[in-house]
């Protein structure tokens, strides 16, 4: 079957009230905003989320897969999916796990004192909740494919896709809160499930969405949280010691303290050991991770003329503009920059006296990038040597945290001597939670370390680089907890599709799209770290990959539509040049391009790939026999590829690139003669 061949399938929803495309567009705008919004909802509640925050995504992926493959096997409007949002809602406000403040210990992965259900028991649910919620409006995107010709529907289903993320994106830029999510939601389920019967109508849709938005609105109401592009920020203020501190916590984690620079000086020293370590006081200063105030307003108090105030997050530096007793944002020495840490320091040409790494811990993930976390690209060794290429003669680099473990020390003070050429100095305040200084001069006689450090343990893991940023990551494996989950996910998505879509046999003749999907997916993870590395881990610069993709994919589908493009052998050619390219091409190089000419050879080297994988799905789903059994067997793909990104902790962000290639190779063995002869 050719394209020019192709007609419209009858028996779609011919009596639904919203034409077809109209109806495509919303339902897959939907489906997307409600995937955004379950993984961010749930992460601000589910401190376990912050660590696995493409847990929900995985779920997400599963219930589209499974919605599009339920396709012809019922006649039933798939109310479920607003009741069991109602559910997940119920369940979420009801038992959020957070952080236990009068528990003394440090964050580090996983190792916490929590208060709410445990991790094997409310991870299972949340995944097979998200499953089943997005498999509702999976279900209504795929009833459409039918009644349009193949690459019509996913070119409509794509322009929604584009405009559930334009209408987050924008809800994230004005910082609504999730009620806003929920009336959204509420809508969308109005329009798209038909109003018949009324009673059940009733019962199925608009009771269960009163339920979600009146959660959702008494949360709003009553947490006093203030929804960043990253966080659900709460705080509080008490007296400590008869002076007035505010405690900030993100996602239920107890993160920062706007305290007045003398008191924080007085209760815990360690925070002017980078001013003792340099060899002449510091004039200009750069802060990274500035948050609230309090190490901005010690540099002031240290004698500091000018202020650089690096904060990726604009609600954090809001909340310390109003909160902190010291006022040190309104201090007209301070600047403050809105951005991501090494975005900034690849961007600027300023000098300084002192550069100093201030508690940067995100605590979250990259959405889309399985362990990437907003501060990972801050603790590479080619992120010291740009903070070392930023210091005046005489300057110094200094960094302090609560490290956990020793070897973690070691291996930052490995990575700060593999940069400067010289070891640093090293000051473990506390061993308790390894509360630890580390300090390098831009020459070795321009730091004051008050003892040798005597050099790494033995078996202290080498420095992380920018193509493995896993700083918490002792070994080149992947964590056991990892894959007993990820196993786990693959043993019920099995079960899942063969509940829902009947025999495996039915998506046999859809192997290659199966491995299509788990290539793209590979290939998107790929471009989110990249561009999170080039541009910065911001909400900005991520919401802006994640629509490019889909651009690059609306292209190759347009493209594919309007003119006869090469057989599918040769655009599986044009497909391995593209990823062979993008191995060649060194992060490194596009870094010391200027800006402009780093985006457009990043978007070059990033998404010509991309479009030809695209270009090979959209020629090859053209022809398909069943739209939405092979779909859904793509969407599968893409889960898997989920589960496959774990891989990089092993082998890098680029290694991904290798294992896509081997993918795509699979897809073009199995690709059927006949599609090989005439696509």
């Amino acid at each position: 079957m050719t394209l020019q061949a192709q007609k419209p399938v009858t028996g779609g929803e011919k009596d639904h009230w919203l034409a077809v495309r109209p109806r495509l567009i919303l339902a897959s705008a939907f489906m997307l905003f409600l995937e955004l919004a379950l993984i961010r909802w749930t992460g601000s509640n589910i401190v376990h989320l912050s660590y696995f925050t493409n847990f929900v995504l995985l779920g997400s992926f599963l219930g589209i897969g499974l919605g599009f493959l339920r396709v012809g096997r019922s006649r039933r409007q798939p109310y479920y999916s607003p009741v069991v949002l109602a559910v997940l809602v119920v369940i979420v406000s009801t038992f959020p796990v957070t952080v236990d403040r009068n528990t003394e210990g440090i964050l580090y992965w996983t190792s916490l004192g929590t208060v709410g259900p445990p991790a094997w028991l409310i991870l299972p649910v949340i995944f097979c909740a998200a499953a089943l919620v997005l498999m509702g409006p999976a279900e209504l995107v795929g009833r459409c494919f039918p009644e349009l010709p193949r690459l019509e529907a996913y070119r409509y289903d794509l322009i929604g896709s584009l405009t559930g993320i334009a209408a987050f994106t924008a809800l994230s830029f004005l910082s609504a809160p999730p009620v806003f999510w929920g009336l959204i939601a509420a809508v969308c389920y109005g329009l798209l499930l038909m109003p018949r019967p009324r009673t059940l109508y009733v019962g199925l849709v608009t009771v269960p969405s009163l339920v979600v938005v009146g959660l959702l609105l008494t949360e709003t109401l009553t947490a006093g949280a203030i929804w960043s592009p990253y966080y659900k920020v709460t705080f509080r203020q008490l007296q400590q010691a008869g002076i007035l501190v505010t405690d900030i916590a993100v996602n239920g984690i107890p993160h920062q303290q706007a305290v007045p620079a003398a008191a924080r000086l007085q209760w815990e020293a360690q925070y002017g050991l980078p001013y003792e370590r340099t060899s002449k006081p510091p004039k200009d200063v750069l802060i990274v991770g500035a948050g609230s105030g309090t190490d901005v307003a010690i540099a002031l108090s240290k004698g500091a003329n000018r202020v650089d105030a690096v904060e990726i997050d604009p609600k954090l530096r809001e909340l310390g503009g109003s909160v902190h007793p010291d006022k040190p944002y309104d201090d007209p020495r301070v600047t403050t920059h809105v951005t991501d840490g090494r975005a900034f320091l690849e961007r600027s040409s300023d000098k300084y006296d002192l550069i100093l790494f201030a508690l940067p811990d995100s605590l979250t993930l990259v959405s889309g990038a399985s362990s990437l976390r907003l501060e990972s690209y801050l603790f590479t060794e080619e992120a010291m040597k740009a903070a070392r290429a930023h210091l005046r003669p005489g300057g110094t680099f200094s960094m302090y945290n609560y490290y956990r473990e020793s070897w973690l020390v070691d291996r930052l003070a490995l990575t700060m001597q593999s940069a400067f050429g010289h070891k640093p100095c090293v000051d473990v305040v506390s061993t308790a939670g390894q509360q630890a200084v580390i300090t390098a001069g831009v020459t070795a006689s321009a730091q004051r370390c008050a003892t040798e450090w005597p050099g790494a343990a033995a078996g202290t893991p080498q420095p992380a680089d920018d193509d493995r940023p896993f700083l918490y990551l002792k070994d080149a494996t992947i964590p056991p907890i990892y894959i007993i989950t990820l196993g786990l996910i693959l043993i019920v998505s099995l079960l899942a599709v063969r509940f829902v879509a009947g025999p495996y046999g039915r998506m046999r003749p859809y192997a290659d799209l199966f491995l299509l999907g788990v290539g793209f997916m590979l290939l998107e993870t790929k471009s989110v770290t990249g561009f999170a590395l080039l541009f910065g881990t911001t909400w900005v610069v991520n919401a802006i990959v994640f629509a490019g993709v889909l651009v690059a994919v609306l292209a190759a589908v347009e493209v594919t539509r309007r003119f006869r493009m090469p057989p599918l052998p040769v655009m599986y050619a044009v497909l391995f040049a593209g990823l062979l390219l993008a191995w060649l091409v060194p992060n490194s190089w596009l870094l010391s391009l200027p800006l402009p000419l780093r985006a457009v050879a990043a978007v070059t080297v990033a998404f010509l790939p991309i479009f030809a994988a695209n270009v090979v799905f959209a020629k090859r789903f053209a022809d398909t026999a069943d739209a939405t059994t092979s779909f859904g067997a793509n969407l599968l793909g893409a889960m898997v590829g989920g589960c496959l990104e774990y891989v990089a902790l092993v082998i890098g962000y680029k290694g991904l690139l290798i294992v896509a290639a081997v993918l795509y190779l699979g897809a073009l063995v199995l690709l059927p003669r006949k599609a090989a002869v005439t696509g």
